[in-house]
């Protein structure tokens, strides 16, 4: 499958540039470390995939309902959460270069002025672990002081849990049931980096299912289940996804039980989303701090309690970069190599592309009728620019599933040319079956 993966991540970050999907943010400038922008085509591709996530997580269920929460929140909310006070990494400083590093990374970690060693190898000289604080702070209001302090949120759960009753009543749905939210969140991440991997501002695609305490495992285990099969039914390669189950050493204070599904990126295995068995424990603490009484009443069996949680947590950042690295590929096609991206259809920018073969003798003209026509349906492209082979690869870029193509043929006897991405076979067809052969051919 093309070339080998050591360089495989810097020519596709090159492609996301190049072919607009991801821009360093505030470039003419230099740049803000590890902030991104989504161009026109990272910006379809990262609305695709939340809408598939929505999809599957709220349209598709009776038992799920969805929440936009603010990003400020009270700042208490962090307090009783945890967040204030165990929200820290133990980073360590080297005097000599003056880089820092998470404690937890130094064998891996590269110093920058003897790349070739870790920062423990270097021989520079390394200060004691201390801990950081990772929520970035503001203030709200026009009195800069302890008073007005506030935080950007460093996760969307929160927002869900101070919403449970909310969510409960309106919607009338009783345990076991659901909260989805798709939102922004901020960490002041110390080791960034990896393309999109890791970022200080990204957004999460978090569900919290509430369960009756009991059946905890059960609603678990089930999760596990639906999140890997949405991976698969987006195309990710199964082979490059595996289960990283929490030790003891790993778990969070407040799971019982936590697993990651793991992604084979060109850098190694990394997480791509968690699945957490959260008990009472977020619940249990806004009560008391609140004074709030979260328990719900089981009418079957006269009960109250406090739900247990379910957490189902991704990014979508990571998720867009693992769609972007599972899709993309190379191969020889003729002497030259054929860049491509395999996206699902679902997920892809542009589902077809319309070319007229010359931009003369009435082709043109219908070659617009046909693309404004698709897209009453469908996200087209239109290019006239070039070789028509050209033109061809520049869509295998992007990943567009299907290009058409209007020649003289087309003029004589309204019939176009379907060419497919991956296979790169062409069909002739009549131009007025073109949605329902697009239809079938996507099933989207």
């Amino acid at each position: 499958m093309g070339k080998t993966t050591d360089t495989k991540m810097d020519r596709m970050v090159s492609l996301c540039k190049r072919r607009g999907f991801v821009f360093p943010s505030s470039e003419i400038y230099g740049g803000l470390g590890s902030t991104w922008d989504y161009g026109p085509l990272g910006a379809e591709l990262k609305r695709n995939i939340k809408d598939a996530w929505w999809g599957a997580m709220v349209h598709q269920r009776d038992d799920i309902e969805g929440l936009d929460a603010a990003i400020l929140m009270h700042p208490r909310v962090w307090e009783t959460s945890g967040h204030v006070a165990n929200f820290t990494d133990p980073l360590i400083d080297c005097k000599t270069c003056k880089a820092r590093f998470r404690e937890d990374e130094l064998d891996s970690s590269r110093c920058p002025m003897k790349p070739s060693k870790t920062p423990r190898e270097c021989g520079g000289e390394l200060t004691d672990p201390r801990q950081f604080n990772l929520m970035f702070k503001t203030f709200m209001g026009p009195v800069e002081d302890a008073s007005a302090v506030v935080y950007l949120r460093p996760e969307t759960a929160q927002g869900i849990y101070v919403n449970f009753l909310n969510v409960m009543g309106p919607s009338r749905q009783k345990i076991p049931f659901g909260i989805a939210q798709i939102g922004k969140a901020f960490r002041n991440e110390i080791t960034p980096g990896n393309f999109i991997f890791r970022t200080r501002e990204f957004e999460q695609m978090e569900m919290q299912y509430f369960v009756k305490p009991g059946e905890d495992e059960r609603w678990f285990e089930y999760w596990r289940e639906q999140r890997w099969a949405w991976y698969r039914g987006i195309g990710i390669t199964e082979s490059k996804l595996r289960w990283h189950q929490h030790g003891p050493d790993e778990l969070a204070h407040y799971a019982r039980a936590a697993y990651d599904i793991q992604y084979e990126f060109p850098f190694g295995w990394k997480e791509l989303e968690g699945v957490h068995n959260r008990t009472d424990f977020d619940l249990s603490r806004h009560a008391e701090a609140t004074g709030k009484d979260l328990r719900v009443f089981e009418e079957e069996t006269k009960e109250k309690y406090i739900p247990f949680i379910i957490e189902t947590s991704a990014g979508c950042d990571r998720t867009l970069l693992t769609v972007l690295v599972d899709a993309y590929d190379e191969e020889e096609v003729r002497g030259e190599t054929r860049v491509v991206l395999r996206f699902h259809p679902r997920l892809a920018p542009f589902k077809v592309a319309v070319f007229p073969l010359v931009n003369r003798d009435g082709m043109p003209e219908l070659a617009h009728k046909i693309a404004t026509d698709l897209r009453t349906e469908f996200k087209v492209f239109y290019d006239d620019k070039g070789a028509v082979g050209r033109r061809y690869r520049r869509q295998d870029e992007i990943g567009t599933p299907f290009a058409i193509t209007i020649d003289s043929d087309t003029l004589a006897d309204q019939s176009v040319t379907l060419r497919d991405r991956d296979s790169m076979e062409q069909t002739r067809l009549p131009a007025s079956g073109l949605k329902r052969a697009l239809h079938d051919r996507l099933k989207i």
